[in-house]
């Protein structure tokens, strides 16, 4: 028998995972029907999509983010420049984790790589509010469910998700304690002050915002999650000519830019944030 379509495959998985699903309009749980219907007790149906991910959107989004921003941020991330990241976050996840909500995750090759870390098989679920983004993350990383999704009204029950990751993107803390199950983790990447620095230079150059703190974003993590752990992580590489351009085009420090830079190296400096839901 020949190789099942993308489609089929993401039905057969989504089915092997369904009671992870609730339905964005009445909260009930969820079917994953045979011919590729995402459906609650209420008749609200979600069709699995022919590259293999479910639109939950109820009410039409606007992102700022194009096709092909998520292309420049796949073949970015996939040079390596982020590798020492994953890594680090790969060690926070842990053996005993086994399913992962990636909470902006974009074309979704931070959950990719993240997940191929670790020593175990673990469900991984991405959710962007970006139908470009899911459906790049469709297209290249399978054997696993990608959803357009908005956080403040996310397709999931509660206690789902054993950790949730929130790498460099908005936050919803109230939903994340609703998904987490009663001895889950957050890990949040946040920017640390000299986060891209070369860009920030040439872009802010003689302004308040070359400078910048994370400050109160990790005061309001603290403030939300218990048990919080902080590590820091910074390093410099090179960076190859070609990779210039996708990187300004995949960071907005990159958007303020009114003409051509120049860089050979990029510093990568982020705290790493990983809190528990307070008792």
């Amino acid at each position: 028998m020949g190789k099942v379509s993308k489609r089929t495959a993401s039905i057969l998985y989504m089915k092997k995972h369904e009671t992870l699903f609730s339905c964005p309009l009445c909260k009930e749980s969820m079917h994953v029907t045979d011919d590729g219907h995402v459906l609650c007790g209420n008749h609200h149906s979600f069709d699995i999509a022919k590259q293999g991910y479910v639109n939950f959107m109820v009410k039409p989004a606007n992102s700022m983010y194009s096709k092909s921003l998520f292309e420049s941020r796949q073949e970015v991330i996939n040079s390596g420049l982020y590798t020492p990241l994953q890594q680090t976050i790969a060690k926070h996840i842990g053996e005993d984790t086994q399913i992962i909500l990636d909470t902006g995750c974009g074309e979704g090759s931070h959950l990719e790589r993240i997940s191929s870390l670790l020593k175990q098989e673990v469900v991984a679920v991405g959710i962007d509010i970006s139908k470009e983004g899911i459906q790049s993350a469709a297209k290249f990383y399978e054997q696993k469910i990608w959803c357009v999704g908005d956080l403040s009204n996310s397709p999931y029950q509660g206690q789902a998700f054993d950790c949730i990751l929130n790498i460099l993107s908005p936050a919803n803390y109230d939903e994340f304690s609703r998904l987490l199950k009663a001895n889950g983790k957050v890990i949040k990447v946040v920017p640390q002050s000299d986060y891209l620095k070369e860009i920030r230079k040439q872009a802010f150059a003689n302004s308040e915002k070359e400078n910048y703190t994370n400050d109160q974003t990790v005061q309001r993590f603290k403030e939300h999650f218990a048990n919080v752990v902080q590590e820091r992580i910074t390093y410099t590489m090179p960076l190859s000519e070609e990779l210039v351009p996708k990187l300004l085009e995949m960071t907005p420090l990159g958007w303020h830019l009114k003409e051509g830079i120049s860089l050979t190296e990029i510093t990568i400096d982020l705290d790493i944030l990983i809190g528990e839901i307070a008792s």
